[in-house]
């Protein structure tokens, strides 16, 4: 489980922790093994960064930092994800859109809109239904079937 604590934003030049946007904002985010494997291997290259740097490092409890542990530079991570996103041969999108990927591929596998929601740390449920409308449609018909399931009467 990674924790949504804290935000980066760039204020005088300088790259400076802030507060999340709202209380719900800081939020839990659960990860799938997967990711937890790929995690695990992100920290041996960072602990291997973190001794490289000696005492230039600056602990600041970030999953994802420089080779020193300051926060990542935003162009340097949009120019990263430009590299990977070409060299998958994926068609043209933003970094940001793999949120609304998230939450729709969600919502499409059946999770509740509630759910979806308290992950993207939206402060209501409408906002998450206004945003992910397009997917609701197909969820509704998938509960028809649910509901024909378990009502079907077996005359046989």
């Amino acid at each position: 489980m990674l924790w949504v604590r804290q935000a980066v934003q760039r204020a005088d030049g300088k790259l400076s922790f802030v507060p999340v946007k709202t209380h719900r904002s800081v939020r839990p985010v659960p990860i799938p093994a997967f990711g937890v494997r790929a995690l695990e291997k992100h920290r041996a290259v960072q602990a291997a960064e973190k001794l490289a740097a000696g005492e230039a490092w600056k602990d600041n409890g970030l999953v994802f930092a420089s080779s020193i542990g300051t926060p990542l530079e935003p162009r340097n991570v949009n120019r990263v994800f430009e590299t990977v996103r070409a060299e998958a041969d994926l068609p043209w999108l933003h970094l940001h859109d793999l949120r609304h990927a998230f939450a729709t591929f969600l919502l499409t596998g059946g999770v509740e809109l509630r759910t979806v929601m308290e992950l993207l740390g939206h402060s209501t449920i409408r906002l998450t239904a206004d945003t992910y409308g397009h997917v609701l449609p197909a969820t509704a018909r998938g509960a028809s079937g649910v509901m024909d399931g378990l009502l079907r009467r077996d005359n046989g």
